[in-house]
């Protein structure tokens, strides 16, 4: 049976977690890693068998949608096990747990692989990390992306049948001459673009200060060419969408920075070490691998979930500016593409 969803301390239900299942990637995008890399040992990132207890737990207590995530989901061996198990839970008859949807975030470079087999585990949308569609600029972007192995990627999706939402961070004297291109080029291939400020999260080598850039004056500037209608639509996340009216698709924004979207905040995130994040601004975490691992049961694991998601703060409280000794300041790594 499908429990009611876990409340936090403001009233706020859990429905949605986000998952990484590695801490890989064949990209080092420079607001997200760093150029040299050390990953993680074998030994201490959850198995797939681990991950599916957990995932299942958690929707028995009222998670509803479930978003895969990284590093990037798709260089993991056997990944489509893990899709195939969570696929499972979706279409399940009245009364009994289950999901509304399962979606994947992707750098779409292994997609052209896996686009099929993902709508048959049930994914229907994906989001699909693009900040540039100049060659060089993509490959200065992600130090080690190929742009056309990309785009072929989101080409298989779209044969497959999925929808698609383009996720840009938006970045100062980087690419934010392209915004009206990439508005224009989601117009032609049908999907919806959303747009993200940068976050100061991780050390990536570089200075992400320098590359903020607030979405109120972008999306002010973009109002002067395309005609944007302020809609209801939601997916689940932190975006806010309008309508382009010229290409019928719609443009997100998410601004952490610049709006605190937390007074509706639904969401989780599960790393692929077992780490409960209640806030993505946060550091604070709440150890799920340990319990696991020592044999504890579902609901000996769930007293641990809701005694986090008691924890979870009212918002998040990102600065821009704070130096790297700074001890509030954010130094956790995680990919900031998402909703």
């Amino acid at each position: 049976m499908n429990m009611a969803p876990m409340p936090d301390a403001y009233g706020r239900l859990l429905t949605y977690l986000r998952v990484s299942v590695t801490d890989r990637c064949d990209m080092r995008c420079i607001y997200c890693m760093a150029e040299d890399m050390t990953f993680l040992p074998k030994a201490e990132i959850l198995s797939f068998t681990e991950l599916e207890r957990l995932c299942g737990a958690f929707i028995r207590h009222g998670v509803r949608r479930l978003r895969i995530t990284g590093g990037e989901p798709l260089v993991r061996r056997d990944v489509m096990s893990f899709f195939r198990a969570m696929g499972g839970w979706l279409n399940r008859p009245d009364g009994q747990a289950g999901l509304d949807e399962l979606t994947l975030t992707t750098n779409a470079s292994r997609l052209a692989d896996y686009a099929d087999e993902l709508r048959a585990c049930g994914v229907r949308r994906i989001n699909v990390s693009l900040d540039s569609l100049d060659p060089g600029r993509f490959a200065r972007i992600t130090r080690r992306g190929n742009l056309t192995r990309t785009l072929e990627g989101i080409r298989a999706a779209r044969e497959a049948g999925l929808a698609i939402r383009i996720n840009t961070v938006a970045m100062a004297g980087l690419n934010e001459d392209e915004f009206d291109t990439l508005i224009a080029w989601c117009g032609e291939i049908g999907a919806d673009l959303c747009l993200i400020e940068t976050m100061p999260m991780g050390e990536t080598g570089d200075d992400r200060t320098d590359r903020y850039l607030p979405l109120l004056n972008v999306r002010r500037d973009l109002a002067q060419r395309w005609t944007l209608e302020p809609v209801g639509f939601r997916t689940g996340g932190p975006a806010r969408y309008a309508h382009i009216a010229e290409t019928g698709r719609r443009i997100g924004f998410i601004t952490p920075m610049t709006h605190n979207f937390c007074e509706s905040c639904n969401r989780v995130r599960l790393s692929c070490t077992g780490r409960l994040y209640t806030c993505l601004g946060h550091e604070g975490s709440t150890d799920l691998r340990a319990p696991l691992r020592e044999g504890a049961d579902d609901s000996a694991m769930m007293d641990h979930v809701r005694a986090a998601i008691l924890r979870k703060p009212r918002g998040h409280d990102f600065l821009i500016g704070r130096s790297a000794d700074d001890p509030a300041r954010v130094t956790r790594h995680m990919s900031v593409t998402g909703g």
